[in-house]
């Protein structure tokens, strides 16, 4: 069974990341150089990232946690999303799996 749930594409959400993480930059003043040292990831992946929206999750992160962003961080994917009570009911039934299925198609 395959759920699509996106209404955007990952290369759409790679922009708005990159635009909202230069926009976070911008309004502090920083420099992507002045970044750079504050986070340890290099200015030309900030440079890359804000421009062709490429960069490592470890990376984002490092630069988000400079930014002052650990809170936003810790809680992202905190809680379940569902749609339907179907699968609200699924979700009550796995809360405690460590492991997942084989699909079966």
């Amino acid at each position: 069974m395959n759920y699509s749930f996106n209404e955007i594409s990952s290369a759409e959400l790679m922009q708005q990341l990159a635009e909202r993480l230069r926009a976070r930059r911008l309004e502090k003043g920083l420099s992507r150089q002045t970044l750079a040292e504050m986070s340890g990831v290099p200015a030309p992946t900030i440079a890359r990232f804000e421009q062709q929206y490429a960069i490592s999750l470890r990376q984002y992160i490092d630069l988000a946690l400079a930014l002052g962003y650990v809170e936003p961080l810790k809680t992202f994917m905190q809680e379940p999303l569902y749609k339907t009570m179907e699968e609200l009911e699924l979700i009550k039934q796995n809360k405690n799996r460590v492991r997942g299925r084989k699909n079966k198609e």
